[in-house]
């Protein structure tokens, strides 16, 4: 049956074809792949496109069946569009289930140019084999065989360059690099993890850290671990930025600041619990079988409370956060816009330090910097103009600059404000201020956005790692205090070293305590740098200021 030539069953066939290739031609372009494994990319793929597309005499039906993977190479070609290489990654997918809706929405605004882009090469494709489909438009018999004889020729071509790939290239790995294959073993990875988190709690119901406190003359010090988000070293005036972004933090007395930090992780599902727990990417497994900081601290007779400006998404954080004696999250407020300023917090401080006399732990997760950054700050905070392009594109690089500056501004505020609660209490204190990872904003001509990109740049990695101590605490705890500022110049992994600082300065002894990460002890050594690879196992890299080459 013939339809118009617009809708014809060959156009569409062919039409869904170079969609289907796009992705894998595209990453021969990205990757650097050698030569024989960009052949076996394109050789291997393309008949077993070829095949499923011949599955049925009407085409419209075959792109309807094979949506999921129309759904993948939309995916692949938007994450190339941000970060220029690497394929969907598990974080990425698992990075999609945890975030929240308003967050994705608002993400997903700012990126329009790649979103309109991906979806006239797509949907198109959708509505026309729709339409074959309703017509009931047909391939010939004739045109049928044909495709069935290039699948039977070409797929010996794409497997011999595979296995002469695979024998030549001792790095190659069709996991890794031949797509869809290593998206769709990324995808059943993200399952396990997500099947892994969800039963959490039933497999550390028993565990224990016997955690106990040495500051038994103290029964009124209050700790505070601040977690920020999206925050980058490089734009805090603390570390020598050109521009006033921190003004509280430089004129406070009691700061104790880390200009040689990193993160472990460029994505939050990660790095969070990493700073929540004693995992870190040597033994990420202790993830799975161990409590947090929470349950550390309530066993050594701390008031524990954990206090969030983000919305539950049911993963690690969660979870770890349940072990405090109390948690509060601001989506159970009205929101102004769907996520509130992170002032929100500083009440629920004021009201725990105000009640609470005896030992007392918070942990508060901040919004940070995260994307959309002016929708991250009041307007009378908005120093740094103009702030108003937001959308992400290179060519607005300055007001987007301008409007991270405001979010590290307004941090330094945030921060500013809980130092002066916890010195004006009289009490024994100390708070620390990191965050989850940097950030990427056109930095260079790589011109990389946003974080979570597949192979991690020195923005996303280079963090702050903030102590401040109260008068009281640094004369009460003196060998802590020298020991905090001695090793103020090392080379810190946030990851491997803020729980065990966290519990250290609160004097808390347990099992599984490492001196060797305590950056509050004269016994801490720094460990060459490494992160988390998307397939959790610890990779040393050299990096530098502008990029991990």
């Amino acid at each position: 049956m013939k339809g118009h030539i617009l809708i014809s069953p060959r156009l569409i066939f062919f039409y869904a074809l170079t969609a289907f290739m796009l992705p894998n031609i595209t990453l021969c372009l990205t990757e650097g792949m050698p030569i024989a494994a960009c052949v076996a990319n394109v050789m291997l793929p393309l008949p077993i496109y070829i095949w499923l597309l011949s599955l049925s005499v009407n085409t419209g039906k075959s792109v309807w069946f094979m949506f999921p993977l129309i759904f993948l190479a939309a995916f692949q070609m938007v994450l190339l569009y941000l970060f220029g290489q690497g394929i969907i990654s598990v974080d990425m997918f698992l990075n999609v289930v945890t975030s929240n809706p308003g967050e994705m929405a608002e993400l997903l605004d700012r990126l329009l140019p790649a979103v309109i882009g991906v979806l006239a090469i797509y949907i198109p494709l959708l509505i026309i084999a729709a339409i074959a489909i309703r017509r009931k438009l047909q391939l010939h018999t004739s045109f049928l065989l044909m495709a069935h004889k290039a699948t039977a020729i070409m797929l010996p071509f794409g497997v011999g360059a595979l296995a002469w790939t695979w024998a030549t290239v001792p790095t190659y790995s069709p996991t890794d690099h031949l797509y869809p294959a290593n998206v769709l073993y990324n995808l059943g990875l993200a399952v396990v993890r997500a099947h892994n988190s969800a039963t959490y709690n039933e497999r550390v119901a028993d565990f224990t850290f016997g955690a106990r406190t040495s500051h038994g003359d103290d029964s009124t010090e209050v700790y505070i671990m601040v977690i920020g988000e999206t925050a980058r070293a490089s734009n805090f005036a603390i570390y020598g930025y050109n521009r006033p972004t921190t003004p509280r933090m430089s004129s406070m007395s009691g700061i104790v600041a880390f200009g040689r930090a990193t993160t472990q992780s460029n994505t939050t599902h990660k790095s969070v619990p990493m700073l929540l727990s004693a995992a870190s990417a040597a033994d990420y497994s202790l993830l799975d079988s161990q409590k947090g900081i929470m349950q550390a601290f309530r066993e050594a007779g701390f008031t524990t409370l954990f206090l969030s400006n983000q919305r539950r998404n049911h993963s690690y954080i969660d979870f770890l956060a349940s072990q405090a004696d109390s948690c509060w999250y601001a989506e159970s407020e009205n929101h102004q816009k769907g996520m509130d300023y992170d002032n929100i917090l500083l009440p629920h401080v004021r009201r725990a330090l105000d009640t609470c006399r005896g030992r007392l732990f918070i942990v508060l997760h901040t919004y940070g910097s995260h994307f959309c950054y002016r929708e991250r700050y009041p307007r009378e905070f908005a120093f740094f103009k103009p702030d108003i392009r937001d959308e992400a594109k290179a060519e607005n690089r300055e007001d987007l600059i301008n409007a991270y500056d405001n979010t590290i501004l307004y941090t330094d505020y945030i921060l500013g404000e809980i130092a002066d609660m916890l010195q004006q209490s009289g009490r024994t204190a100390a708070m620390m201020y990191t965050s989850d990872h940097g950030e990427n904003i056109f930095d260079d001509d790589r011109n990389l956005f946003l974080h979570a990109s597949p192979r991690p740049s020195w923005y996303e990695l280079h963090v702050p790692l903030v102590v401040w101590l109260s008068e009281a605490y640094s004369v009460r705890h003196v060998a802590q205090a020298k020991a905090l500022a001695d090793n103020s110049k090392k080379e810190v992994e946030t990851s491997r070293s803020v729980f065990h600082t966290m519990t250290g300065m609160a004097g808390i002894s347990m099992e599984a305590s490492d001196m060797s990460a305590n950056l509050a002890s004269p016994m801490y050594r720094e460990k060459p740098r490494s992160y988390l690879t998307d397939h959790n196992t610890q990779t040393d890299a050299p990096f530098n200021t502008k990029c991990n080459n």
